[in-house]
């Protein structure tokens, strides 16, 4: 299959690591309309640059279309390359609308197309470690939970759209939105929930807490207006054993004093922004994989894409 990529942007560089290292996919263009993002692009790449999306469409013949533009972009240019009976795999979140998802998805299911939001952490190791610790009950009860994911404020995107609320959502839609969506996919939808906020125009911070029957996780993400490297981590409580995933590590410390450091691996490097984690080719092979066999990807369903909007609509 034949890949075109657009929006060549920061998180563009896992993607493109990524599809180097499949053997039956091809790159064959990349596109942005800055022309520096565009040539550096397809000289990593080793294909055709183009600075238009509708020129790119013109002129190459390809099965799937990765977008990674800025998130208030997402909706129509998916629905375009859908329509053109394309595949689509899309950088999260899928949009800031909710209507958009529809959108998408009946683009999808009219052209007999596949569409995916990346919502990577669905496919993190670490974190289907404590999903499935959850499910099990192999260190008995969940009693609490704490996410965090921090860094500095994105001052380098393309028109700083990424500090226009209008356009990225800030920190809730940008960033939050990764805790949240794996929070409702391992643990289901929360009785009860609390935010607290503190913004101004350099920087916003967010904290969640999401209130269930037998316990509760709190969730913290932020945009700081200094220097501050990324972080994602998690330290969740059970009865037996806490497991704590800290500096790209997951550790479980059991209540017997065992110390064990389980799916430590990763494949990428982080760049400051991005973490390292080989998560980002688990979700392009899934992906692929649901082309091939001719089926939606269900790991990630319409949904519930919407139901984490209307959640982040609620704090935000």
């Amino acid at each position: 299959m034949k890949v075109a990529m657009l929006g060549m942007g920061g998180i563009s560089n896992a993607h493109r690591a990524c599809w180097k290292k499949i053997e039956d996919i091809e790159v064959v263009a990349v596109c942005d309309i800055r022309k520096e993002n565009a040539d550096k692009a397809a000289e990593d790449m080793n294909c055709k640059a183009y600075y238009s999306y509708e020129e790119m469409a013109a002129n190459e013949e390809f099965d799937i279309l990765d977008i990674c533009l800025p998130t208030y972009l997402h909706a129509d240019y998916a629905v375009k390359a859908l329509e053109a009976g394309k595949h689509v795999i899309c950088e999260k979140p899928a949009s800031l609308k909710i209507e958009d998802i529809d959108r998408m998805y009946d683009a999808a299911k009219k052209n007999s197309k596949n569409v995916m939001i990346a919502q990577v952490v669905r496919f993190w190791k670490e974190y289907l470690y404590l999903k499935e610790a959850y499910e099990s009950g192999k260190y008995g009860r969940l009693m609490s939970g704490r996410m965090t994911r921090l860094g500095r404020t994105p001052i380098f995107s393309w028109d700083d759209w990424m500090r226009d609320p209008e356009r990225s959502g800030l920190v809730p839609f940008d960033l939050h939105i990764h805790d949240l969506d794996f929070i409702l996919y391992a643990f289901g939808n929360p009785e009860n929930m609390q935010r607290f906020r503190a913004k101004n125009k350099e920087q916003d911070y967010f904290e969640a807490i999401y209130q269930y029957p037998d316990f509760f996780i709190a969730a913290e993400a932020a945009w700081y207006d200094c220097d501050y490297v990324f972080q994602c981590s998690f330290r969740f409580q059970f009865e037996r054993a806490v497991l704590e995933y800290k500096d790209g590590k997951l550790t479980v410390y059991e209540q017997n004093g065992k110390v064990s450091t389980p799916c430590s691996e990763a494949s990428i490097e982080g760049d400051g922004y991005v973490p390292a984690t080989n998560a980002y080719d688990d979700e392009i092979l899934y992906f692929l994989d649901c082309i091939k066999k001719g089926v939606p990807c269900d790991k990630i369903k319409p949904e519930e894409l919407k139901h984490v909007l209307r959640l982040i609509e609620q704090l935000a």
